[in-house]
């Protein structure tokens, strides 16, 4: 699936991955390929991206954290996610 980073400054990060965790107002959530559409608010916490592969762009690269080979976290106030055919776009601050 393809995953979207937006913040109102810039694109941080667009790439295909294996999956996606976000912090929902009510709890952490995972979406994996062939997710179920979803549209949802965002709290403080970490946008997790797995894949292998992953290529950030060096203007950006220094704001996420790697935990793992394939593992990247990005710390976010707050925002939206939209999840629709395979493609999810992080609206965050």
């Amino acid at each position: 699936m393809i995953v979207e980073i937006v913040t109102p400054e810039a694109t941080l990060f667009k790439g295909k991955v294996t999956s996606v965790a976000v912090p929902g107002v009510e709890g952490e959530f995972q979406m994996l390929h062939n997710h179920a559409a979803i549209v949802s608010i965002l709290a403080k916490g970490n946008v997790k991206v797995v894949g292998t592969n992953l290529e950030f762009d060096r203007a950006h690269e220094a704001r996420f954290k790697q935990v793992n080979a394939t593992t990247y976290w990005l710390p976010i106030q707050s925002g939206t996610v939209e999840m629709k055919d395979n493609k999810v776009i992080v609206l965050a601050d």
